[in-house]
């Protein structure tokens, strides 16, 4: 079964960072989007494996995102 869940890209002064409103505490850091990308792919299979491993259940993807287009 294949999930597809939501992910945040933000640049910070340090980096790109990644998180996944619906799996608490996946997150990933990088200097490109390109490596944060993968990165993040991969600690999402990693949350999820242990997840699974423990027995709990895999959270159903519920986040979505939207961009909302303003005047400046």
């Amino acid at each position: 079964m294949n999930l597809k869940y939501a992910v945040i890209i933000e640049s910070t002064s340090e980096g790109i960072g990644a998180y996944v409103p619906d799996l608490p505490g996946c997150v990933a850091a990088g200097e490109t989007k390109e490596e944060v990308i993968s990165l993040i792919h991969q600690a999402i299979e990693f949350h999820l494996s242990g997840l699974r491993e423990e027995g709990l259940a895999i959270p159903t993807p519920a986040s979505s995102v939207e961009f909302v287009e303003v005047a400046a």
